[in-house]
């Protein structure tokens, strides 16, 4: 064969149709005549030894080489169309030939006939009216594509394509399926030589799934630009078209600076998709031929040549098939044609209804060939199997078939992802949800602590209730010490709540933990604090009045100290009532900043803790934070009052202000704490419930431990309690009256002295009066005296020297211990 065409005589005897088949014999395309020609003439040497199959005429095939370029097409083109004799059929080979021998061939009623043309532009009947081709349309691919994309969930492609008509149009036919999918093209990138911007491109923009559309040659530039760029790996899948040879990326080629070693990195992995050229199943066809017989004939006419070494050896089954599809229906036309009076030698490039029924044959092919079944859709083209391979260690292995006229996707083995990943490979990032629990150690010592609280209170409580009776107890409220125990195991109890998460309890039944720790919280610090707070506040109120009110306050009776700490109580659960009918509690997520795994994974840990929270959290936050922090501080500026006062009502009222001091404290430090640590689960939970363990032991043992050490101690439980039994409770009313009585007397005993220190005050302002008037008078007879000279007259009035009414004793006969006795 020669680049420059030949022009053969062509017989002009009748009995032969001229098929023109115009092969490309470029090395470097792979769909060339090298293998292509040798099946097309087994198929003609088959069909004119059929005696069945176009008796009366005979085949011959005349081939000239394209070049694959579409300029020496259109010399080889109007050469045939000049000359003589009339041909039928053109069979050109690749695409850009093809297009323009097509777009021609209606000018001249011809039909044409591809064996390796995989353009989508020429699926146009407008354009192309009388095309036909037994390679499907690229377009086949797209259909396999998308299936793969929605059967791995990708959502997110990539594609880079050498900019020619036939990748062009194959990448426009993918970007209106996966539209239609719900698919989304992110990335675009073309190139016309070099890729290497193109694949930057690619790496900064975060591409995943790549679908690449580039010849053979271009591959291996791509791929050397993809190892440079790292874009391969766990992380990417590369879609490629699957006609290359197999051993593609390790053939030498002085356009690239990769290695061998380095290409067979890169690509591995990477997923094609191939028309089925070759019929997988053992079936004899209309050339009554197996698959494998006709690979083994077109073997032996190759002369042993290498297959991955020979241009067109992977779409040679469907030049077979072609020659096969034109005769059988030259055949089908030979009935018709001669009802109407024509024969096939009769054909000329005006002469429609010749043309129009071999259309009407080639348009209703069906036959099993060397390829699988042959048919042609409504554009003519080939409908086929899609056959999709992984490069694995080196080698294609067959992952599965899709037949698009069924929709059906047909797997090999079990349907898991081929690359080894622990992970699918996604269209991005994977974001993995993973919610941060608390730490199941903290909890359970803590838990620990919680539950011996508990147990610290019900001893005490018990304790309590069982010495009721005795007087030291009686003085202490026993009462407001029982709602001080009970109020502090509720606080214990709510240590349980608090550590409960999503790993413990569905998220429908969250929101009623929530519900448990509020209430638990609230109404333990109600009747706890509650009742320490009613004594310090009441001892307050007594014993720091002035005296005309001390005297009222001093008989408060118990039922007004229990009222109190009901109030306290009834204001809590009110507004606990209104919170949760107004705003409940519900689950919150709160989400962090994602984090990247130790293992080389394309996975990304996005951290997620879950919360008690309602719509207005902070606002009721801060009612029930401002409302008891008034109460702490209000406790314990009552407890600093009252810190030297005493009195047998309430004698451990000390012990009540120690411990109100510490609640207070830890309250007030913790509570903020809280708020700020309240992202970290851990530290959280372990300030929250150790300040309530810690407030409920100090109280615990402040308030009780005493009254124990006492009573064993001295044993005046037991004398105590059989005072008691012996006198009853006549005996404490009684020893109440006689305090009564005293304290009646002694207030009037007061008046009485208070009464007399005022008469001894007049009575002293008096006799200072009178011993100034009786200086004056002195000094006022000893100057007449001197200037009268006249001597002075004895006083006759005596009563001028008498003491006034109402004071019967003068100074001389004023003794002091009758002073004494009267201020007495």
């Amino acid at each position: 064969f020669t680049h420059s065409p030949q022009s053969p005589p062509f017989p002009s005897t009748p009995g032969h149709a001229h098929v023109i088949i115009i092969f490309p014999f470029l090395y470097w395309w792979l769909a060339g005549g090298q293998a292509c020609l040798p099946a097309a003439q087994m198929a003609l040497d088959l069909v004119n030894n059929r005696s069945d199959i176009l008796p009366d005429y005979e085949l011959e095939l005349i081939y000239y080489d394209s070049l694959c370029d579409p300029g020496e097409a259109t010399k080889l083109l109007y050469d045939l169309l000049y000359t003589e004799p009339i041909k039928i059929v053109l069979m050109p080979g690749c695409s850009s030939v093809s297009t323009l021998v097509a777009e021609a061939a209606r000018m001249w009623n011809l039909i044409v006939l591809s064996y390796g043309s995989s353009s989508p532009a020429l699926s146009n009947r407008q354009r192309f009216p009388t095309f036909f081709r037994t390679h499907p349309s690229a377009t086949l691919h797209n259909p396999t594509r998308v299936q793969l994309f929605q059967k791995w969930k990708w959502t997110k492609i990539a594609t880079i394509q050498q900019t020619t008509e036939v990748f062009t149009s194959t990448l426009d036919d993918l970007e209106e399926r996966v539209k239609e999918a719900g698919i989304e093209i992110s990335v675009r990138q073309s190139f016309l030589t070099d890729p290497a911007v193109a694949v930057k491109n690619l790496k900064r923009q975060d591409a995943r799934i790549i679908v690449g559309l580039f010849y053979e040659t271009e591959a291996r530039k791509v791929f050397c630009e993809v190892y440079k760029e790292k874009l391969f790996g766990k992380k990417y899948v590369w879609f490629l078209i699957g006609w290359y040879a197999d051993n593609w990326f390790k053939i030498k080629d002085p356009a690239i600076n990769c290695t061998v070693e380095q290409m067979t990195e890169a690509v591995q992995g990477h997923v094609t998709t191939e028309i089925v050229m070759l019929n997988p199943e053992t079936v004899r066809g209309a050339s009554n031929l197996t698959s494998q017989e006709f690979l083994d004939q077109l073997m032996s006419k190759l002369g042993g040549k290498n297959p991955e070494e020979t241009g067109g050896f992977q779409e040679a089954p469907l030049a077979y098939d072609a020659v096969w599809a034109l005769a059988l229906a030259l055949n089908k036309t030979v009935g018709p044609l001669k009802a109407k009076g024509y024969r096939l030698e009769d054909f000329n490039y005006n002469n429609r209804e010749i043309t129009a029924e071999i259309y009407r044959a080639m348009n209703t092919s069906s036959f099993e060939g060397v390829s699988g079944h042959v048919v042609f859709d409504a554009q003519g083209s080939r409908m086929a199997w899609t056959l999709i391979e992984q490069l694995q260690d080196g080698s294609y292995k067959k992952i599965g078939y899709y037949d698009s006229t069924k929709g059906n996707l047909s797997w090999y083995g079990n349907d898991k992802w081929i690359g080894g990943s622990p992970f699918p490979v996604a269209d991005q990032t994977v974001v993995i949800e993973q919610y941060r629990y608390l730490s199941q150690k903290l909890f359970v010592s803590v838990s620990v602590f919680a539950c011996l609280g508990i147990l610290l209170g019900i001893v005490c409580l018990t304790f309590n209730i069982y010495n009721s009776n005795v007087r030291y107890i009686q003085n202490s409220q026993p009462y407001l010490n029982n709602m001080t125990a009970v109020g502090c195991m509720m606080a214990l109890a709510a240590v349980f709540p608090l550590g409960i998460d999503g790993l413990h309890v569905h998220r429908r039944q969250f929101p009623v933990v929530c519900q448990f720790r509020l209430w638990l919280l609230g109404l333990g610090f109600s009747l706890a604090y509650g009742s320490m707070f009613t004594k310090i506040w009441w001892v307050h109120t007594v014993f720091t009045k002035k005296e005309e009110k001390k005297d009222r306050r001093k008989h408060l009776e118990p039922w007004k100290l229990y009222a109190t700490v009901g109030v306290l109580l009834g204001i809590d659960v009110l507004s606990l009532m209104i919170w949760q009918i107004v705003d409940p509690l519900h689950i919150t997520v709160e989400k962090f900043t994602r984090e990247a795994p130790k293992a080389d994974l394309d996975v990304l840990i996005q951290p997620l803790l879950e919360h008690c929270s309602s719509e207005k959290m902070n606002t009721w936050l801060g009612v029930v934070y401002g409302y008891k922090g008034l109460l702490l501080l209000l406790g314990i500026f009552l407890a600093y009052e009252t810190k030297s006062v005493s009195t047998e009502k309430i004698n451990d009222h000390r012990a009540v202000g120690m411990a109100i001091y510490n609640v207070a404290v830890l309250c007030m430090i913790t509570a903020p704490v809280t708020m700020i640590l309240s992202s970290q689960q851990d530290a959280s939970f372990a300030f929250a419930s150790l300040a309530i363990v810690f407030s409920v032991y100090i109280t615990l043992v402040v308030l009780f431990v005493p009254k124990m050490r006492r009573l064993i101690t001295r044993g005046e439980w037991q004398s105590d309690a059989q005072e008691t039994v012996k006198t009853g409770s006549s005996t404490n009313n009684n020893d109440e009256e006689k305090s009564r009585q005293l304290e009646r007397e002694n207030k009037e005993l007061q008046k009485i002295i208070q009464e007399k220190e005022e008469r001894v005050s007049e009575l002293r302002n008096q006799l200072h009066e009178r011993q100034a008037l009786r200086s004056r008078r002195r000094a006022s007879t000893i100057t007449n005296q001197n200037h009268s000279s006249t001597p002075p007259q004895p006083i006759s009035d005596t009563r001028s020297l008498a003491p006034p009414p109402g004071y019967p004793l003068n100074r001389n006969n004023c003794h002091t211990s009758r002073l004494q006795m009267l201020y007495k």
